[in-house]
């Protein structure tokens, strides 16, 4: 796991701990005073969710980086209500099986969405300098554009071959992402794994 994303994911556990501490542990009390949020609220995504996932995205990323026979690096990891998506381009369909049946067995995880494609082809130099500058440009494309919640979606290009995952709020914001990226110079093509969220 890079430096970044495990300050990230230590400071959402630690956010998270000091509202639990703050507010108590009394949930029985809440929910019987308010019913009605109760039902609404699990159908969204509370602050504890949305730690509980970071903690498995965290669990995920480590236990594939730390498998020999998973490029983890490869590999794209979001999680949504304790269901992870893998996404990414992966040199065989062994390596995607076995990031899968890894990924099951992580302590949290609810379900496995496999948005894994396989690579065609060797990348030369080349291939992954302008995959990079593809890639820049999308991201780019998708922040500036109203209609697209940009942090939801994952953006991997290989050989200007894109692919777009993550979990979204509705098949309109797929649509529009969609549309954005295609018209992106470079682009050669679009793979949407992008998951309406529930």
């Amino acid at each position: 796991m890079e430096t970044h994303q495990l300050a990230f994911v230590q400071a959402v556990v630690l956010a998270g701990t000091i509202a639990l501490w703050m507010t108590g542990c009394d949930n029985g009390q809440e929910e019987a005073r308010a019913p009605v949020a109760t039902a609404v609220r699990a159908s969204s995504t509370t602050m504890g969710n949305e730690i509980d996932d970071s903690v498995i995205t965290g669990r995920v990323r480590s236990a594939l980086l730390g498998d020999p026979d998973v490029k983890s690096t490869d590999i794209k990891v979001e999680t949504r209500k304790g269901h992870v998506q893998l996404s990414g381009f992966v040199a065989t369909q062994a390596r995607i099986d076995h990031a899968v049946a890894i990924t099951r067995k992580v302590e949290g995880v609810k379900g496995v969405e496999n948005g894994m494609s396989l690579k065609i082809g060797k990348a030369s130099v080349g291939n992954t300098v302008d995959d990079g500058v593809v890639t820049t440009k999308v991201k780019s494309a998708l922040l500036s554009d109203p209609g697209v919640k940009s942090f939801d979606i994952s953006v991997v290009t290989r050989k200007g071959q894109v692919q777009l995952s993550g979990y979204v709020d509705n098949q309109a914001q797929i649509d529009r992402a969609i549309d954005v990226t295609r018209a992106v110079a470079g682009v050669q093509s679009v793979g949407n794994e992008m998951i309406v969220k529930k």
